[in-house]
């Protein structure tokens, strides 16, 4: 069994929409936890639980935070925090990974299924502890969550794309 304490200074966790049907709008989560159980060496039956403080939310841009927070989305006060928790891991390749679990947004919940890639393990030169790190990647609907708001375009389209991918990059400290 391993213990693992996510190392939140080596870690991120970004997303982006298609915004006015044209580009792409980002952002990130600047608080998260990931809760791991399991053995490194059979990641198969290790399971995992993600919260995201969805107060978190950091576009750059206040006003788009605050009204991401508000009702039209996340509805922050109500629901304060985004959960992932696995129920299967499948090995796709020797560093690859399927991560499928539910995931609870605004009090909906919906199974969903998240690309994992471990990239194995090292140990730090500065204090000689034995670190982690994984990637994660997948895409979410926003509307299957109650996340419905949008706007017409005068040329055509919507002003919000429904599918939201995640990229995250965790580091952990590995004890055993």
């Amino acid at each position: 069994m391993s213990t693992l304490t996510l190392d939140k200074v080596h870690s991120s966790l970004d997303f982006q929409i298609k915004h006015m049907m044209v580009s792409k709008a980002k952002g990130e989560f600047k608080d998260f936890d990931v809760d791991f159980k399991g053995d490194l060496n059979n990641l198969s039956e290790a399971s995992v639980t993600v919260t995201i403080p969805v107060t978190s939310i950091n576009t750059g841009n206040e006003d788009r935070d605050n009204h991401l927070r508000s009702g039209d989305f996340f509805e922050a006060e109500k629901y304060p925090n985004m959960v992932f928790e696995s129920k299967s891991i499948k090995k796709k390749s020797d560093d690859e990974f399927e991560v499928t679990g539910d995931f609870t947004v605004k009090g909906v919940t919906n199974e969903e299924t998240f690309t994992v890639e471990y990239n194995g393990t090292a140990k730090s030169p500065l204090d000689n502890s034995m670190v982690a790190g994984f990637d994660v990647s997948g895409t979410i609907n926003r509307e299957a969550y109650g996340m419905t708001y949008n706007a017409a375009l005068e040329t055509g389209g919507v002003l919000l794309g429904k599918d939201v991918k995640f990229q995250g990059e965790f580091e952990f400290v590995v004890s055993e």
